[in-house]
């Protein structure tokens, strides 16, 4: 094989791979298209997400100060009891020491 039979070869086999590869190139490239539907769909389901999240944030928003205003209903409540329960404690001992006066 002579200079010219193996430059003709070798440029032969450069194109044969540079046409493999365009046609492999065009055949992955319509596999994995992503059509003009296909990106609205795409559109709508993020602004979907979207509105979901923002409910989402509004929802837990609303969630913890409602949180918040039992808590301090909780506290309120608990602390009128403890007093309600000083003043019957007090009472007690009131009407006991009355008793006692009385008894005597």
């Amino acid at each position: 094989m002579d200079r010219t039979e193996m430059v003709i070869a070798i440029s032969v086999a450069l194109f044969l791979a540079f046409f493999v590869g365009w046609i492999l190139r065009y055949i992955y490239s319509s596999l994995n298209r992503v059509h003009a539907v296909n990106m609205e769909e795409i559109d709508d389901l993020a602004n979907r997400l979207h509105v979901a999240e923002e409910a989402r944030d509004h929802t837990v928003a609303e969630y913890e100060g409602r949180e918040r205003e039992l808590m301090t209903q909780l506290a309120q409540a608990n602390a009128e009891l403890s007093a309600a329960m000083e003043g019957l404690g007090a009472a007690r001992r009131e009407a006991e020491h009355l008793r006692q006066q009385l008894g005597h």
